[in-house]
């Protein structure tokens, strides 16, 4: 029997990164669908449930896409209460890639250093990768810091996180050089997860920080969030730190993008989250 995945989307027209990467999952074939909405993803998720006798549901699977992620939360939401029984089929989330992303960012970090007791600052973290991020490190015990340029958007993302997944983060401003440097006193793990193109932290202000072991810049477009990194840095030593580029780490997002897709088939009762998708990218950086 064929393994049919839907990919729901958001937006009005369907990523195509999300479809490759479905294929490369293992998808036999791909519908994609736009503009969902809470209200009306209930006829899909009816039409996918009741087609096909219990043994075989796992061969089909929904995949939550698009660029906004409280948008894809809510449409989780819904599909989740239209399941019933065993009238259900696994789903996965990951708007913009978020959840893979940070799960990606977070496991590399994991690889260099126990996260507990660290101090973790995350630039420009109110984006979805920022939040699934932060999220990702208190869970391994750091001492997160959230920051934007605003700190009330910085206590609001850290109040919606600890809703969400019962993690408590602490809020910064990191507008100006004299509040990104207050959020940066002794830190030990960097992440830059601001918007495409840029630059959130030149490398002046970050080369001499006694404190800081590691950097990772998940942007893409330059010029990148922090000066100095460059795209296709793993693990690459500067200034006594180690740093990754968005290249240097895109790669395992990749592959833990692909096998999150195939994890969707092995049962029909999965729901890929960002803790979900986070261990999996552990058991698979530990496997390496």
């Amino acid at each position: 029997m064929k393994k049919i995945l839907f990919q729901l989307d958001t937006d009005p027209i369907p990523n195509t990164f999300d479809t490759v990467v479905a294929y490369d999952g293992g998808a036999a074939h791909v519908s994609c669908r736009g503009n969902i909405k809470p209200s009306t993803v209930g006829t899909m998720v009816d039409g996918a449930v009741f087609t096909r006798p219990p043994k075989h549901k796992k061969n089909t699977a929904l995949f939550i896409t698009g660029s906004n992620m409280g948008e894809g939360e809510a449409v989780l939401a819904s599909i989740r209460n239209h399941f019933f029984g065993d009238f259900r089929v696994s789903v996965m989330l990951d708007s913009n890639g978020s959840n893979s992303t940070a799960a990606a960012a977070v496991a590399y970090i994991g690889q260099h250093m126990k996260m507990a007791g660290k101090r973790a600052v995350v630039l420009a973290g109110t984006g979805p990768v920022g939040q699934r991020a932060a999220v990702m490190l208190a869970q391994e015990g750091a001492d997160v810091v959230l920051t934007s340029r605003r700190v009330d958007r910085a206590a609001t993302a850290c109040e919606a996180m600890r809703r969400r997944f019962g993690v408590d983060l602490r809020p910064a401003a990191a507008g100006e050089p004299e509040s990104m440097r207050e959020a940066l006193r002794g830190v030990n793990i960097l992440l830059a997860t601001g918007a495409a193109g840029v630059q959130l932290l030149p490398e002046d202000m970050w080369k001499d920080l006694p404190d800081l072991e590691i950097l990772i810049d998940a942007n893409a477009t330059p010029p990148l969030g922090i000066q100095g990194i460059d795209l296709m840095d793993r693990a690459t030593p500067k200034h006594r730190k180690l740093c990754y580029g968005a290249i240097g780490f895109g790669g395992f997002k990749l592959e833990v993008h692909r096998a999150c897709i195939a994890k969707l088939f092995e049962s029909n009762d999965q729901v890929l989250d960002a803790p979900e998708i986070y261990a999996l990218a552990k058991a698979m950086m530990a496997a390496r």
